[in-house]
């Protein structure tokens, strides 16, 4: 946990002037949510396929199984913004869900730090902070 040992580090040197912390960030993220591409293809194919009310066969394909390997994780923040993070595997042999989402979730949350630097600093140049 690289966030850990900086907190641990910037807290050793006494460093107080406001900033975003690990804790800051986990309680802005409000749920997470997880999916791999075969399973928005196939979502996104059946919905197609059931247009109007009445099949429509045409619209019907079956997903590329190498979709199977592409993992997203979406984090919904607490002011409703979302962030997305994936996770692609090179080799279908190394395919681990659990994997998968953990790395789609450290590639959103890397997302969330500067949007919430952006924010912290905004309030800081208005004196709010």
């Amino acid at each position: 946990m690289p966030d850990k040992s900086i907190e641990q580090e910037i807290q050793v040197k006494g460093l107080t002037a406001p900033r975003v912390t690990p804790a800051d960030l986990k309680a802005n993220i409000v749920s997470e949510h997880y999916f791999t591409a075969g399973q928005g293809d196939a979502k996104a194919v059946e919905d197609a396929a059931f247009s109007d009310g009445s099949l429509n066969a045409s619209s019907s394909r079956a997903t590329p199984t190498v979709l199977q390997l592409l993992t997203f994780c979406v984090l919904v923040l607490r002011n409703g913004f979302t962030v997305t993070g994936e996770s692609a595997c090179a080799s279908p042999e190394n395919f681990d869900a659990e994997i998968g989402k953990r790395i789609a979730r450290e590639n959103a949350v890397a997302k969330v730090w500067p949007l919430m630097g952006y924010e912290l600093r905004s309030k800081l140049a208005g004196g709010e902070a």
